[in-house]
C-alpha cells in the first residue's frame, strides 16, 4: 500500500455502529466502510462550508423557521449543483485510489448515498448555524 493510502486510512475515524457483513451489497458496504468515516471526519470542513454558503446568500437560511431551514439545507444539498459537486470533491478527494476504483464502478448511486449522509448531518447540527453577529455578542 502506498503512503498516501496508509495516511488517509490512517487519520479516519472508526464509527463503532457502522456494521459490515456478508449479505450487505457492495454500495452499503462502500457506505459503511468508505463514505461514513470519511463524511465524519470532514463534518468541521462541512459545517464552516455550509456557513460560508448561507453567507454568500446573503444570509436568508437565518430568517427562516426551522421547518424551513432544514427544506433549504435539502435543497442545497440536492438541488445546487455547484455546491453539490463541491461537496463531493470534499469526499472524493479523502478517497484512496482503490476506493476511487470502486467509487467510479456505481458513482451515481455513491453519490446519493454520500449527499443522504452529508445532509442528515447538516440537519442534525443545525443549530451550529447561527448568525456571525450573534456569536460576537456572546
Amino acid at each position: 500500500m502506498d503512503t498516501r493510502s496508509k495516511d488517509l486510512l490512517s487519520v479516519r475515524p472508526t464509527i463503532a455502529s457502522a456494521k459490515i457483513y456478508d449479505s450487505m451489497s457492495s454500495e452499503e458496504l462502500f457506505q459503511n466502510k468508505t463514505l461514513r468515516p470519511i463524511i465524519k471526519m470532514q463534518h468541521d470542513l462541512f459545517i464552516a462550508v455550509f456557513s460560508n454558503y448561507i453567507s454568500k446568500r446573503k444570509n436568508v437560511f437565518y430568517e427562516l423557521s426551522l421547518p424551513k431551514q432544514l427544506i433549504y439545507i435539502e435543497n442545497a444539498i440536492h438541488k445546487d449543483m455547484k455546491f453539490r459537486n463541491s461537496v463531493k470533491g470534499m469526499v472524493i478527494g479523502q478517497f484512496t485510489v482503490q476506493e476511487y476504483a470502486l467509487y467510479i464502478l456505481n458513482s451515481s448511486a455513491l453519490n446519493k448515498r454520500m449527499m443522504n449522509i452529508v445532509k442528515e448531518r447538516l440537519i442534525s447540527s443545525v443549530q451550529l448555524f447561527v448568525r456571525p453577529e450573534i456569536l460576537k455578542a456572546v
